[in-house]
């Protein structure tokens, strides 16, 4: 008994083994599994394409139609086709003798079968020795021939019907296992990239949002609610997840954005595997009212740069790409500064920044995922903020990326604490002034044209309801409108009482 147990646990090892997989091989043990089932279906399909039985030809039937008739004789094998070549010119001669002659190689004991079969138009001069049909012949006999089932059943496959259901089978087949195939890989995809986002996005709050780390030491309140519980990220999408901050000097807020690549879905995947894409978070920093002084300011790669001079406004109007200036250090050539003056461009890269990041030693090592950063007293819809946007890397190296959050709280507090000098001011107060006036303008000329445009469509909507009038209403409001007219012709009598 002992031993019928350890031999029954020794066979249900591997067993448990193959249906249940280890961690980490799910996805391989999956695909396999789906190659097995599609080798069986096409196995079956392949089954159901060899059978003998095609529409029409019902073995029952055929059977009763050989139980019917017992006494038909055996079918002896064809007859041999020769082509004789007479010695002499051949004459004029009648058809051949019907009754055929017994072939001497055939056993006698065995009888022979007549041949039914009909030659209604004869060509003597081109085939000889081939059974006659016997006028006087029934002609059942031939239609039990054609129900009968054949001794070969070899001989009855016929390449000329088979194919066309069995490539319709196969096709069908083929199809279905495709589409069963792409929405188990969707499936098995879903999940796993949704699994990957989650913990990239976990692996980026680990490393800056929980206890003695860079946001918890800058802001008194991390997460999305009040209290101790609260979780710190809010998933907004299977690729989307948003951090909150508050609580610090200079600022309302800070918005932390994960837009992450759509790892769950498969089209997408692909797509990336083509044109390779990067997961990037950006942080939105809300400056309260009094603590941002008059500065547009941009610092991002040049092709970034060129994209946000085209597509923010207040770049567009007030500030343009800024010289790199002599005697003192600057960014490295792959980055564009975008400011409305020198003296701000030179006041906010300082030393520190540039031996930190922004350098060319330091830049190599610890500024690859810089994207780039945007500060601003005229964005919209809040007018003072500071943008900064960076690429994430993966899970395992969240480390990398510890200098460039590291930049948010040092800007917040120097751009909270910087103040433009005499000059520079009156120079930004005199752009400022002049883009009001645009804008005042711009304002005026849409309103002019909404009122001409609602005009035109009162217009409109009156010459269209009098072409729907009939001709009687018209004269009417034409005799009307005549008589206001004489009316407003004719002179003012003015009336006075006589004494």
């Amino acid at each position: 008994m002992a031993r019928r147990s350890s031999s029954s646990s020794h066979w249900l090892s591997p067993v448990s083994s193959l249906f249940i997989p280890r961690t980490g091989d799910t996805l391989w043990y999956l695909v396999a599994l789906l190659s097995v089932l599609s080798l069986l279906l096409h196995r079956l399909s392949a089954a159901s394409a060899a059978d003998p039985h095609f529409e029409g030809f019902d073995a029952d039937e055929d059977d009763g139609a050989l139980d019917e008739e017992p006494d038909l004789p055996l079918r002896s094998p064809p007859p041999k086709l020769t082509l004789s070549h007479p010695s002499q010119p051949e004459s004029h001669h009648g058809p051949p003798d019907p009754t055929p002659q017994p072939d001497p190689s055939l056993p006698s004991d065995l009888p022979h079968k007549p041949s039914y079969a009909s030659f209604d138009y004869w060509d003597e001069e081109e085939f000889e020795g081939l059974p006659f049909q016997q006028q006087n012949q029934p002609q059942e006999p031939t239609k039990i021939t054609e129900n009968a089932t054949p001794d070969n059943p070899s001989s009855d496959s016929d390449p000329k019907i088979s194919p066309g259901p069995v490539a319709k089978a196969r096709k069908s087949y083929a199809l279905e296992i495709a589409g069963v195939s792409f929405l188990i890989m969707f499936a098995i995809n879903y999940f796993t990239g949704k699994k990957e986002n989650e913990n990239l996005a976990l692996a980026w709050a680990t490393k800056f949002a929980v206890k003695d780390s860079i946001f918890e030491k800058n802001f008194s309140l991390l997460g999305v609610g009040d209290g101790d519980d609260s979780p710190l990220l809010l998933k907004e999408g299977q690729n989307v997840f948003k951090f909150y901050a508050s609580g610090r000097r200079f600022c309302q807020g800070l918005l932390a954005t994960m837009e992450l690549q759509s790892r769950h879905d498969l089209i997408s995947r692909l797509y990336n595997m083509v044109v390779p894409t990067r997961d990037e978070i950006t942080f939105e920093v809300y400056m309260n009212d009094d603590a941002v002084d008059q500065v547009v300011f941009a610092l991002a790669k040049k092709k970034v740069a060129k994209a946000l001079q085209k597509e923010e406004r207040d770049l567009m109007r007030f500030a343009s790409l800024v010289s790199p200036p002599s005697g003192r250090k600057w960014v490295v050539d792959d980055l564009a500064v975008i400011s409305e003056s020198k003296e701000v461009a030179g006041d906010l890269i300082t030393e520190a920044v540039l031996d930190q990041v922004f350098g060319e030693k330091a830049f190599e090592k610890f500024g690859k995922g810089f994207i780039s950063m945007h500060f601003s007293d005229q964005q919209v819809p809040h007018k003072k903020m500071l943008m900064f946007k960076f690429a994430l890397p993966d899970a395992n190296h969240m480390a990398d990326m510890t200098r460039l959050v590291a930049l948010v709280p040092y800007y917040i507090d120097l751009i909270g604490r910087y103040k433009l000098s005499s000059q520079a001011r009156s120079k930004t107060e005199a752009a400022r002034a002049k883009v009001a006036q645009e804008v005042y303008k711009e304002l005026q000329n849409a309103r002019q044209e909404a009122l001409q445009k609602k005009k035109s469509d009162r217009k409109k909507m009156m010459e269209e309801a009098e072409a729907k009038l009939n001709a009687e209403a018209i004269r009417k409001k034409e005799a009307k409108e005549r008589a206001r007219q004489l009316k407003k012709a004719m002179p003012k009598v003015k009336m006075s009482r006589g004494h």
